[in-house]
């Protein structure tokens, strides 16, 4: 067995940790860029730290999932203003434009030179200059990838920029950011985080050090998120969520992914629906299809008793079998009205398309079994 393991070189976490955030990246430079969502009010905080210290940072806002655009435009205002260092205050969509934005300041060329399927695939050559990811949500774990996921509109396609230069030097993940989120968002991004714990448990790609981490994810998301969905200051599920994202950004980022992100990557592209929100419709549909695909085909797959002991985990029944875990995702779906993915803005003529992207991703070379275009076109027409 051979396997390796990177992350953020430094990770904080725990309530009240954002006041750490703006004396760590003074240490890097006086001239901070903060990049944030549409609202400055979860940064208004550190921005106020800032302040004391008579610095003014750069604001950039992003107003939802990061263009080719946002990021070129990050970049060169960055670039301008001679900025030393990033701070990512925000959830994934944030993360990744300040991911993405610290590797340009240092390596040359622009962003289509380093992207997948729409570039040219390039790889970074520096290290990013010193970048901090503070996150807001619990869904993405972008705080400990080494991936930004960036829309191109013109293509209808979201594609990844890949390096371990992205890994941040420092990821603080404070749960009391996440209190303010609304119950729809709860749901979206925790089911995002859900379906990275699940996923690189059963991949290809799993290793014992990843095991762990998905099989701790698993039981502390099974057990809050619908907690912290019902209310969002139960300091103790927004606490578990925060561990179980923060888990599955790191499973996903020395592992692999599967089919839920195989599919949902380039669906998000073309009806731009929240990722949440696609994966937790996916998530029953491609177990199933896994689970027949692996009987059929590959019955020696210890991603068969995976899905039992999923089950098991969230259950706390130890004869559960995956059987159960599907009509336990149908139990919490019914509380969340997960919508299906013709009301994401998906339409019938635009199946054979997702299908042809979908299976060009990269998520899909981690899934356990390798899925027909019958099977995958089965998935998306059952969660249609």
């Amino acid at each position: 067995m051979k396997f390796e393991f990177r992350a953020a070189n430094r990770i904080i976490f725990g309530e009240g940790s954002i006041n750490q955030v703006e004396p760590l990246a003074l240490k890097y430079g006086n001239r901070p860029l903060v990049v944030t969502g549409k609202s400055l009010e979860r940064a208004e905080l550190l921005i106020n730290q800032f302040k004391k210290s008579n610095i003014r940072p750069l604001i950039y806002s992003v107003g939802g999932e990061p263009t080719t655009t946002n990021i070129l435009e990050c970049a060169k205002i960055a670039q301008k203003k001679s900025c030393d260092v990033i701070i990512s205050i925000g959830g994934g969509s944030v993360i990744d434009t300040g991911k993405a934005t610290a590797a340009l300041l240092t390596n040359e060329g622009d962003i289509f030179d380093y992207l997948e399927v729409i570039g040219q695939g390039r790889q970074l050559k520096k290290p990013s200059i010193p970048y901090i990811a503070v996150p807001t949500t619990a869904g993405t774990g972008s705080e400990v990838t080494r991936n930004a996921v960036i829309t191109s509109p013109e293509n209808r396609v979201k594609v990844s920029l890949r390096s371990h230069f992205l890994l941040p030097r420092i990821a603080v993940i404070d749960p009391l950011l996440t209190h303010s989120m609304p119950p729809s968002l709860t749901a979206y991004t925790g089911l995002d985080a859900f379906t990275q714990v699940i996923e690189p448990y059963v991949s290809n790609r799993a290793n014992p050090l990843t095991d762990s981490l998905c099989r701790e994810g698993i039981k502390r998301i099974s057990r809050s998120l619908l907690r912290a969905y019902t209310n969002g200051s139960d300091s103790m599920a927004r606490e578990d969520m925060c561990i179980g994202s923060l888990f599955g950004g790191l499973a996903l980022a020395n592992s692999k992914l599967g089919a839920v992100h195989g599919i949902a990557g380039p669906l998000g592209g073309m009806t731009r629906a929240p990722h949440g929100a696609i994966c937790g419709t996916l998530l029953p549909h491609v177990i199933k299809a896994n689970i027949l695909a692996l009987q059929s085909r590959k019955i020696d797959s210890p991603a068969i008793l995976r899905y039992d002991e999923i089950a098991q985990i969230i259950t706390g029944n130890p004869k559960a079998s995956s059987i159960d875990f599907i009509n336990w995702l149908s139990e919490l779906y019914d509380n969340f009205k997960i919508p299906k993915l013709s009301e994401m803005g998906l339409k019938e003529e635009h199946v054979d398309e997702l299908l042809k992207k979908s299976k060009k991703a990269s998520s899909m070379k981690g899934n356990p079994v390798q899925l027909t275009d019958d099977e995958l076109k089965g998935i998306i027409k059952k969660a249609f």
